[in-house]
């Protein structure tokens, strides 16, 4: 009882701390910020959505063409008080500081999630019920675009349960282990493989963590450094592939239609992204593990104890696989996925319909793209084993029903993350960062590059949306500085960079979740340990982008930067000399 009141006592006195805050402050006015949101009606252009005033008879208008909840001028005031104020930060706040405390992410989450639907509704009992449940947790699961992730994510989980049963994964495994010699090898083809997978993140995550988890295991690799390392190369590679999902998402954020070349000029200035694989190899080659890491790596490597406690996996047990598996049963299903996921992707930006590749790329759904390609590599695959015959068709059907229970915590906590996106955007959050973004670092031109990046972290680490923060600050960036100018390649670089390394850092991120998914590794465990190694990157990128404020240049900037996190990784290691290593 001692035991399990020394547990939960954080919690409750985190809870108490802030229902106390909140109390205070419940009836307290905004900062003069504007509290104005789009009229839910007419969707913001101020025309009555029924007949559009075409019809003298209609009810609602009588011809008048006027909406009647705004009377016409397309925005109405917003039922809460905290509206577009600091306070619309605070739910991802508490999410993310109760998740670090209790180690506990489905109640962090779910308190965040509570704490915004309080603010919102200005702690009316039903206002809050109702703000959490129908306007959160049952719209974000009604959304089209996330139905299609879960869809997605539910046939990849079926896909990897399909290569285990009928043998490829462990096929790779018996080639891997003839080719794969240590535990630096292990981590540098996880990287790799990391960096080949570029089209989406949540591809990335689920793929590489499938395919690298035997091989790291067998190293004696814990599932914490795995997931790291699927991190590390996810939204950092995507956001430097001029072909991926993320390079639609920023083409599609920029103005006047020069999204992707503005990417691929951006791409050189991104230290966060290209910094972090540099420490990739150079945490691998240098046998480095600081922080929380070198314990979970220690405990690894001397007792076999891949995951240090916590393991929401464990109870997944996979069945024993085929031992007519070959390394193509792996191979293939993998190749036909990204092949499929490709032409997914062009088909919903409209390929077919005339549109040219980059262009199709550029306006793709990744959502629709990543649905339709996983359904057909699915059947692809299904159609391959019933051939090879290594698999029965009744073992093939049930793999569907293992991959979505292996998938169960990952959608779980990805629901509850969208829930608390969306509280935080009915609270105004990204308007509150925007305004103080515009009215107080226009001034700063030199230093301007260094505060998009900190304020980008900021945003995507709270929100855990680096999409979002795109959305927000590119359009931003190209309003203060004219497109020749060379800060504002610089700054839009960063704005990226400080996106990805919110995104990474924060544990309400999909990305982060996927990870951790991707290499079944407790979530919190996977936070907490990549931390420090991310907190590294981002003040070395700090730095670097003080730096190119004054010398706007790629090639004098970015050699500084890898020089700058080359002697830190120097030092570290002579700092944390990794015991655990061989």
């Amino acid at each position: 009882m001692n035991h399990a009141l020394k547990r939960f006592l954080p919690l409750f006195a985190a809870v108490f701390l802030i229902v106390a805050l909140l109390s205070t402050t419940a009836f307290a006015a905004g900062s003069g910020s504007s509290n104005l949101i789009d009229c839910p009606d007419c969707g913001g252009i101020g025309a009555c959505m029924e007949c559009c005033g075409l019809d003298p008879a209609c009810e609602t208008c009588g011809g008048e063409n006027l909406c009647p909840t705004c009377s016409g001028a397309g925005q109405i005031a917003s039922p809460s008080h905290f509206y577009n104020t600091i306070w619309a930060l605070l739910p991802p706040v508490i999410a993310i500081g109760l998740a670090l405390i209790t180690k506990e992410v489905y109640s962090s989450l779910f308190i965040g999630i509570l704490v915004g639907g309080l603010l919102y509704a200005n702690f009316s009992f039903e206002g809050t019920v109702l703000h959490v449940f129908s306007d959160g947790i049952v719209s974000v699961l009604a959304d089209s675009y996330n139905v299609g992730i879960l869809i997605f994510l539910v046939i990849l989980g079926a896909m990897v349960a399909l290569m285990n049963r009928a043998g490829g994964s462990a096929a790779f495994g018996r080639w891997a282990q003839t080719h794969i010699k240590s535990r630096v090898g292990a981590q540098l083809t996880t990287v790799m493989l990391g960096c080949l997978i570029f089209i989406d993140d949540y591809f990335n995550c689920l793929t590489v963590g499938s395919v690298m988890r035997p091989i790291t295991d067998k190293h004696r690799i814990s599932r914490a450094k795995l997931a790291y390392l699927i991190d590390a190369t996810a939204a950092p590679i995507c956001i430097i592939a001029p072909i991926s999902s993320w390079a639609a998402a920023v083409a599609a954020f920029a103005e006047d239609g020069q999204g992707l070349n503005l990417f691929i000029r951006a791409i050189p200035f991104n230290f966060y992204a290209l910094l972090t694989i540099v420490t990739m190899l150079g945490l691998a080659l240098l046998k480095i593990d600081f922080g929380p890491m070198a314990r979970y790596e220690r405990n690894a490597l001397r007792d076999g104890d891949l995951f240090s406690g916590s393991n929401p996996y464990a109870m997944m047990d996979e069945e024993k696989p085929s031992d007519k598996g070959r390394v193509l049963d792996l191979v293939l299903p993998v190749a036909a996925l990204i092949i499929c996921c490709i032409i997914g992707m062009i088909y919903s930006g409209g390929f077919f319909s005339g549109a040219g590749f980059v262009d199709a790329f550029s306006a793709s759904d990744a959502s629709v793209g990543l649905m339709l390609g996983a359904s057909f590599a699915l059947v692809i695959s299904f159609i391959y084993f019933l051939c090879r015959r290594t698999i029965k068709f009744r073992d093939m059907m049930s793999c569907i029903p293992d991959g979505f229970k292996s998938m169960v915590p990952a959608i779980l906590i990805l629901t509850f993350a969208w829930s608390l996106k969306a509280m935080t955007d009915s609270l105004g959050a990204k308007y509150f960062v925007a305004d103080f973004v515009y009215n107080y670092a226009t001034g700063l031109q030199m230093f301007l590059p260094a505060i998009v990046f900190l304020i980008g972290c900021f945003l995507a680490f709270a929100t855990g949306t680096s999409w979002g923060t795109f959305g927000i600050l590119i359009p931003i960036v190209q309003s203060v500085f004219p497109m020749d100018n060379p800060l504002s390649i610089v700054c839009i670089s960063a704005c990226m960079a400080g996106a990805v390394c919110g995104d990474h850092c924060s544990p309400i991120s999909d990305t982060t979740i996927m990870a951790s998914a991707g290499a079944q590794c407790d979530h919190v465990n996977h936070v907490s340990t990549q931390l420090p190694y991310a907190v590294t990157v981002a003040a070395v990128t700090f730095v670097s982008y003080l730096i190119a404020g004054f010398v706007p240049n790629a090639w004098i900037a970015l050699p500084i930067a890898i020089a700058l996190m080359l002697a830190v990784l120097f030092v570290l290691r002579l700092k944390f000399k990794n015991s655990a290593a061989s």
